[in-house]
């Protein structure tokens, strides 16, 4: 099956991946400008799926939810809070740790993006366009305040996610 649309967001993931990898390869010389790029092009991400293809697929389920996006919203919700952040190691975890599991939720067979193509699949090309003239999310400085980190936290909390459990978990990096 001719996939389009899970190919244009899977392959932006990949994108966003190399762009992490690229700016905290030395996290005691993290490259502030890739790291930039990584924060604007995933909430320019999320943007796509928020304001485009979560609405298609909606219009196309009879103006219905799927029922998994709930929850994708409250992982964007606490993505977008965890980029209001100075970059570090811990967060850099965190953030992969939450992205694995979000990316998996929506790449998957049978994951939402393979479902929001099969509903939307008349207003493709239209999805396609959208997603290639989304202007870029723009974006204050990270902020290190302890309110903002606080913040942050409760929304992983909201989405199931616990920021010092996280980065306890030994995994592999």
């Amino acid at each position: 099956m001719n996939k389009p649309i899970y190919n244009f967001l899977s392959t932006d993931h990949q994108r966003l991946d190399k762009l992490l990898n690229e700016a905290v390869a030395d996290y005691n010389a993290i490259d502030s400008e890739k790291y930039h790029q990584f924060r604007v092009g995933l909430l320019t991400h999320i943007k796509m799926e928020e304001k485009i293809l979560f609405p298609a697929a909606k219009k196309a389920n009879g103006n219905r939810n799927l029922p998994m996006i709930p929850q994708l919203r409250l992982e964007h919700g606490a993505i977008t809070a965890l980029m209001a952040l100075p970059p570090s190691k811990d967060l850099t975890k965190v953030i992969r740790y939450i992205l694995n599991i979000h990316d998996l939720k929506e790449e998957e067979s049978g994951g939402v993006y393979e479902i929001c193509e099969r509903l939307a699949e008349t207003d493709t090309a239209a999805i396609l366009q959208a997603f290639r003239t989304t202007t870029p999310v723009p974006v204050h400085p990270p902020n290190a305040s302890p309110y903002v980190f606080e913040a942050a936290k409760r929304a992983l909390k909201r989405a199931g996610f616990d920021y010092d459990e996280i980065v306890g978990l030994n995994l592999s990096e």
